[in-house]
């Protein structure tokens, strides 16, 4: 096959790979036709959805997947959000007998927390990675969103989006 190295590679994420904690929540036709959504019922509450970023790594340096930024697709119906804040984490794997090691990964998201992302509409959250790294075959990442929900918020999630750099 050869060396390969491509910067524009893209990994789509469905929502019904992702984890939705605090809430109600259920598997709903979205709003466009054909497409799914996981939606949260109304409700006063701070809701966790992690988004698994699922890429190849590698046991080589600098070779596999190298994440540049995640896109999340959601909707936020009937009444604005508080805020919705966007973490990155990096899980070292633990070895036998050993716990695993989560480290925040610096980031920056294009919406603000408490107005742009949590407004009454349809949003597309980029999440840009600061110092972009190869995943190491022993770590694994994710996106974890904390939504603070007034009591009429009504979330709508529809996928999210891989940006990486693929080496081989």
């Amino acid at each position: 096959m050869g060396y390969v190295h491509d910067t524009q590679m893209q990994q789509y994420i469905p929502p019904t790979a992702m984890h939705y904690i605090t809430g109600t929540w259920a598997a709903a036709a979205g709003n466009v036709t054909h497409t799914i959504v996981m939606q949260k019922t109304a409700g006063a509450e701070t809701a966790t959805v992690t988004v698994p970023l699922l890429v190849p790594g590698n046991a080589a340096a600098s070779k596999g997947s190298k994440i540049n930024s995640v896109e999340v697709d959601y909707e936020i119906l009937t009444s604005a959000a508080t805020s919705i804040t966007a973490t990155v984490w990096k899980i070292a794997r633990g070895a036998d007998d050993a716990v695993a090691v989560a480290t925040q990964v610096t980031a920056t998201q294009n919406l603000t927390a408490a107005t742009d992302a949590a407004a009454v509409d349809q949003h597309n959250l980029a999440i840009t990675i600061t110092t972009p790294e190869y995943i190491a075959d022993d770590d694994y990442w994710f996106v974890e969103l904390a939504c603070v929900c007034a009591a009429g918020t009504v979330l709508e999630f529809l996928g999210a989006q891989v940006n990486y750099t693929f080496r081989a």
